[in-house]
């Protein structure tokens, strides 16, 4: 496989201009942090991936966002393994293995998308912080996890209606806000989701977040009594995701679509003359 390549991926859909756009950088090492922060910072996607191989089969992998590093990114991920198969690294049925700040993370080359494995991040019910009421909406539940809170919505009108004030967010000890519900939601989804950011990460709202499902499988695993969930997260970019609870780890299934291939921006280029 060529490093030093750049390509944008739109994960969680399979159709061009869908989902959640990601960088992915692919690499022969990393450059200092404060480099690849202002590349995240210029492709003004929700996040940019890099990637390292460090042996077959494994790689390292971090993940920021225009503003700041994450500890965990689900479509960033799924877009890093679609990389992976596209450029024949990896074939169908290969798992990979990322060491990332949330851990050993794998993902699966399925016969059509990728499927990630997961830390389940349940959370514990707590009274909602005065700052969601920037959410504009009726709290039914509210959960918090360690990287965010869940609240739950009446229906699926509300989940759709719902335009938070983002600056009062920025309150919140948290990375950010999923609101869910699985009432009213379209007949062939268990559950919808919506993912707002803290306003220190540089972007709103996260069109397509796998990570969130982390704390969404556990939470409506006891309320619909199943563990297997067709799920929506009901952003303009509409992404589908197949999510599994198995324990202590969630798998996350998805589709991805490639739009862009080009050189990485840690290229350097001799200047040309007028």
């Amino acid at each position: 496989m060529s490093v030093n390549q750049m390509w944008i991926v739109d994960a969680f859909t399979s159709v061009p201009f869908r989902g959640n756009a990601a960088a992915v950088c692919v690499l022969d090492s990393f450059p200092p942090d404060e480099k690849m922060q202002l590349v995240a910072l210029q492709n003004q996607l929700s996040e940019t991936a890099f990637l390292v191989k460090t042996a077959p089969l494994r790689y390292s992998l971090r993940w920021f966002t225009p503003e700041a590093e994450v500890n965990l990114c689900g479509h960033a991920t799924l877009a890093a393994t679609h990389v992976l198969v596209q450029s024949g690294e990896i074939k169908k049925g290969d798992i990979v293995t990322y060491d990332t700040l949330s851990g050993e993370l794998k993902a699966k080359a399925l016969d059509k998308g990728v499927e990630l494995d997961f830390p389940t991040l349940p959370g514990v019910a707590v009274k909602p912080p005065a700052a969601l009421k920037a959410l504009g909406v009726d709290i039914l539940a509210c959960e918090k996890n360690r990287d965010n809170y869940l609240v739950e919505v009446k229906d699926f009108d509300t989940l759709l209606a719902c335009k938070p004030q983002y600056k009062k967010l920025a309150k919140l000890d948290s990375t950010g806000v999923i609101v869910t519900t699985a009432k009213g939601v379209p007949h062939e989804f268990d559950f919808a989701s919506r993912y707002f950011c803290h306003p220190n990460l540089g972007i709103e709202e996260d069109p397509v977040t796998g990570s969130a499902h982390c704390f969404l499988a556990p939470y409506w695993a006891p309320k619909l009594g199943k563990t297997m969930f067709h799920a929506l997260q009901a952003s303009k970019g509409y992404g589908i995701l197949d999510v599994t609870l198995k324990g202590e780890r969630t798998l996350i299934a998805g589709d991805s679509v490639t739009t862009l291939k080009t050189h990485s921006p840690f290229i350097k280029t001799k200047a040309s003359s007028c």
